[in-house]
């Protein structure tokens, strides 16, 4: 390869994420969008590859803070903006910038890597697994029902606009962040993420509103929504886009939903990303009108297999030595011993005889308990070494609530 790697100058940012927008299509973003991108993007966190003065690949990494099992909030390379110029595939590019992504991440001493892949099948040779799922799912609301637990009446629901309501709205994501693995902390500039709405991207949609869930006085929840208005010969016949939706409380939530399957002249309510637990599957009275759709969201990748696995808590007392495969980060390659509970953990290298096997890639799709380790084994992706180990181990690394990502990055 005669392409060089270097950490990306501000000055050259223009010309480097043109190469990432080409990638992705070359349908040019919206100057608000892209100020918005130009200001997020941190330029000591990010590579480009270089061919004499062509830019022809492009990475980078956000510093997020992920939370995990047992309500810590870990540091997290947030994976991004990772292309390679079609003139140029085919040289080990991309697995020239990964590498050296992934040591710059261990020498900033940050224990996880993680990102959402626009092509999932790249990533897992890299040590990524695929950690959190979400649903999608289309309501019909000219046939589905909803049923109401007890006090949804004392909600009461204001609509405003998502820049208005932004610090509520905020407020409410913060306090939720603990509560649920695979939730990402918002850095200063990120709450822009959340009300950025370019016309050009709306498809005949109504600019986004925000409806607030109130009690007491207090902002308890809240929904990003559009409406898009439409028409048959039998009347209308619109749809309601479901942005985001957040509540403190499971009574605050389903008030919300009430409302978004209620909007004058809709017939669905279409939501893009939900957690696999949410309650609105049983708020509905027929799921199979709302047709659910599962798929994968978030790749977790573990840097540093200690300080990784002894950052979480575990759902039953676990004492088990890995034998860790990891021929791309080779540090970490060997026998850990991780011993926890639901009040913390230690995980530290051994030389005792292995209990289970297997790669970082299955490490890192069990680690925030949406995935058991029993059904990696079950792919033949974990093997046993000592009979119960395996059992133990899935049950222990569970969550009591599944991991979900609320948003992209």
């Amino acid at each position: 390869m005669t392409t060089e790697l270097r950490v990306l100058d501000p000055a050259e940012w223009d010309n480097w994420y043109a190469v990432l927008e080409l990638a992705f299509g070359g349908v040019p973003e919206s100057d608000e969008e892209r100020k918005l991108w130009q200001e997020l993007t941190e330029h000591e966190r990010s590579i480009g590859a270089w061919d004499g003065d062509r830019c022809v690949g492009t990475a980078g990494a956000f510093s997020f803070r992920l939370s995990v099992p047992g309500g810590n909030v870990v540091p997290a390379a947030g994976v991004t903006m990772v292309s390679v110029a079609g003139t140029h595939r085919r040289r080990g590019i991309l697995t020239s910038m990964m590498r050296r992504q992934l040591e710059d991440v261990r020498s900033w001493g940050e224990p996880l890597a993680i990102l959402t892949a626009s092509e999932p099948v790249i990533y897992g040779r890299f040590g990524y697994g695929a950690a959190t799922y979400a649903v999608h799912t289309t309501i019909d609301t000219t046939r589905v029902r909803l049923t109401m637990p007890e006090g949804t009446d004392e909600v009461s629901l204001r609509v405003t606009t998502p820049t208005e309501a932004l610090d509520a709205t905020e407020a409410v994501y913060a306090r939720l962040v603990t509560g649920r693995p695979g939730m990402l902390e918002r850095r200063p500039g990120w709450e822009r993420v959340a009300v950025l709405d370019p016309p050009a991207d709306r498809e005949g949609a109504s600019p986004r509103m925000c409806v607030l869930a109130e009690r007491d006085g207090e902002v308890v929840g809240y929904a990003h929504y559009a409406i898009k208005p439409d028409w048959s010969f039998a009347g209308s016949d619109g749809s309601v886009s479901v942005h985001q939706l957040a509540g403190l409380d499971p009574v605050a939530e389903a008030a919300l939903w009430r409302f978004l399957c209620s909007v004058d002249l809709t017939a669905r309510v279409k939501v893009r990303s939900r957690p696999v637990d949410d309650a609105w599957q049983h708020l509905v009275t027929d799921v199979r009108r709302c047709e659910p759709t599962l798929r994968e969201i978030l790749f977790v990748r573990l840097v540093d297999v200690g300080a990784a696995l002894a950052a979480r808590t575990y759902q039953t007392p676990v004492d088990v030595v890995f034998e860790v495969e990891d021929a791309f980060c080779p540090w970490n390659e060997g026998r850990w011993r991780l011993t926890g509970d639901a009040s913390g953990a230690s995980c530290v290298r051994t030389g005792e005889p292995a209990d289970l096997s297997l790669s970082v890639r299955e490490l890192g799709a069990a680690y925030l308990g949406g995935v058991s380790l029993l059904s990696l084994a079950a792919a033949g992706r974990v093997r046993e070494v000592r009979a119960g180990a395996l059992a133990a181990a899935s049950v222990a690394f569970g969550s009591p609530v599944a991991p979900w990502l609320p948003h992209s990055f």
